[in-house]
């Protein structure tokens, strides 16, 4: 009787942040109306924890997400409490016993009891000589590791979240770890799920990786945008997972937004990279087989992901500064608006090159002028407004002297009585930041040691080491692709499919998803490799590697070397690959007649 309660058992997990800045509507909206066990939070990026690293530099107590304690759990720490929802949250940042003191100070000031579990282990910034003397390289380039890193910390997994629910936590703090982990050690705690049931912890790591990202499971990004109803009220996403990994997309009702296959099918490509292989510390996700079936209004069952054993090492995202960036803007109006932005532009370049010269101090290290309106800077040689009468210029630069892009900074608001006529806009003078650049790298498994900590009582967690290296995936045979007729008619691509683009690292990945099963073929016939290349070579400097995805119709494209750098190391106004996947559906693709 026991395991037959526990399949029919469900389990309901909502996603109330998927950045550090997301709406503070979320939580609140998912504590009153989600009917939830657990409320998942995911706070962190590369760039967050160099910000936070900073911040606890200057004040020990500090160095998390303030947002969590201050904001989100100030408003909803009765209600939790009082409904008995488990919270996991990786707000702790570079500093997860800081975060957890203040949430127990408040706690305290609000009189609801609160046991709070933190999990430490994550950096490995002591680990660093050991990892220079065996010449650790970067892990896509193999680049020698910076002289001093600002941050190194390993992504975790969920075991010792698992651990912090079995000790009776009521809230999880970690420092970094997998996005998707937070969602899957609050399965792995509620259905009992071995280290080694693989299938299973795939499932759970899509459940977490469809919500990570908040509103983008319910209607946030979705290529048919105009189909998303109520956009101030769009709710958060609530996952219903059963013991056999099952689960089902919905969000709570009377909300604005959208769950569809078609979003949620968005959402699982997004930034994933090969989706044989999803390489995570707990386990390997092959996600080419996974399954979408509407269900009714607002609710998608997600089935079919298949788990491999993980690799033997973990994925440390280290941050260190390089030198100083700045970026100002301009609005140019009137005729030939895009011409003028790009002179006033070259202008402001060459007068402060000069100046930087005349003052002896190192050339800029980078340079990049955007003229945003005008399509040049995003669609390039497929732009069609080039003789825009508005545009907005955008110029960016580096320099390890924080001093030369002062002097930068003083040189844009002359532009307004200097050059281009109708040029406005110029605001405040921009200042001058840090340049935090991402270096990755692996680190065994062994060399790790995860900690949770519930009050004064430290626990050491094991975790399964000395794993193979993952083999890579065996061949299968490709789906059909159908190649056009000359006589057929052309429309853009995304009259046949829906698309939503990320990066990972200085890569974007773009899935593409056919509206019918029936016209992938014509779609594979023509998104190859080499076409999506050409549509897209005046951002891509590197390959284009396509997988099929052929469980949701789809394809999942990853662009090397497309980000400028990627992050902070790109001067590009779209750092993360966000409108690649709108560009993309610009292409122009043959169709049958009377395809429709």
């Amino acid at each position: 009787m026991e395991g037959t309660l526990k399949m029919d058992k469900v389990v309901r997990i909502g996603g109330a942040s998927g950045f550090w800045g997301d709406s503070s509507v979320g939580a609140p909206q998912l504590v009153a109306r989600g009917n939830l066990d657990y409320l998942v939070f995911d706070y962190l990026a590369e760039l967050t924890m160099s910000i936070l690293a900073a911040a606890r530099a200057k004040k020990p107590e500090l160095g998390y997400a303030t947002d969590f304690v201050d904001v989100t759990m100030k408003a909803i720490v009765r209600e939790v409490a009082r409904k008995g929802i488990r919270v996991i949250s990786n707000a702790g940042g570079v500093n997860p016993q800081a975060c957890a003191q203040a949430l127990a100070a408040l706690a305290a000031e609000q009189a609801v009891p609160l046991k709070i579990a933190v999990v430490t282990g994550d950096d490995v910034l002591p680990l660093l000589p050991q990892l220079r003397e065996q010449g650790v390289g970067e892990l896509q380039t193999g680049a020698p590791m910076p002289e001093r890193l600002l941050t190194a910390n390993a992504y975790l997994g969920a075991l010792p979240i698992r651990a912090a629910l079995d000790a009776g936590a009521q809230v999880v703090i970690t420092g970094r770890c997998v996005d998707s982990a937070v969602t899957l050690g609050a399965l792995m705690h509620a259905f009992d799920w071995r280290e080694d049931d693989y299938d299973r912890l795939a499932q759970g790591s899509l459940a977490g990786h469809i919500i990570e990202c908040g509103c983008q499971a319910t209607g946030g990004l979705h290529t048919d945008w105009e189909a998303v109803p109520d956009w101030p009220h769009i709710g958060y996403p609530v996952i219903e997972c059963q013991a056999d990994g099952s689960f089902v997309v919905g969000k709570p009702n009377d909300t604005g937004g959208l769950v569809n296959t078609a979003v949620v099918a968005e959402q699982m490509l997004y930034e994933i990279g090969d989706p044989r292989r999803y390489l995570l510390p707990d386990v390997t996700c092959d996600f080419t087989q996974v399954r979408l079936e509407q269900l009714g209004e607002q609710r998608v069952r997600v089935t079919g992901a298949r788990g491999l054993p993980p690799g033997p090492g973990y994925k440390v995202s280290a941050t260190y500064m390089d030198g100083f960036r700045c970026t100002a803007q301009l609005t140019i109006v009137g005729f030939d608006a895009a011409r003028k932005a790009q002179r006033t532009g070259e202008a402001i370049l060459a007068r402060t090159r000069e100046l930087i010269a005349q003052r002896r101090w190192l050339p800029y290290t980078r340079t990049h002028i955007e003229v945003l309106g005008s399509e040049l800077a995003y669609y390039g040689p497929h732009a069609r407004t080039q003789d825009v009468r508005e545009a907005v210029l955008q110029v960016a630069v580096m320099h390890p002297q924080k001093e030369a892009l002062e002097l930068f900074a003083r040189e844009i608001a002359p532009a307004g009585t200097s050059w281009s006529p109708g040029t406005t806009g110029a605001g405040g003078r921009p200042s001058p930041s840090p340049c935090i650049r991402q270096f990755a790298f692996l680190v065994d498994k062994g060399r790790v040691k995860p900690q949770v900590r519930i009050g004064d009582a430290t626990q050491d967690i094991a975790v399964p080491t000395g794993q193979a290296s993952v083999p890579p995936p065996e061949a299968t045979a490709a789906p059909d692709a159908v190649l056009p007729r000359a006589d057929w008619p052309q429309v853009p691509l995304v009259q046949l499919a829906w698309a939503r683009s990320g990066d990972k690292g200085n890569h974007s990945n773009i899935g593409v998803i056919a509206r019918r099963p029936e016209w992938l073929p014509w779609l594979r016939g023509q998104l190859t490799p080499q076409r999506v290349k050409d549509w897209l070579g005046h951002l891509v400097a590197g390959d284009v590697v396509r997988y099929d995805v052929p469980g949701i119709h789809a394809m999942n494209f990853l662009c090397t070397e497309a980000l400028d750098g990627g992050g902070m190391a790109s001067l590009r106004n779209d750092p993360l690959g966000k409108g690649m996947a709108q560009i993309l559906l610009a292409m122009p693709v043959a169709v049958p007649p009377g395809w429709r």
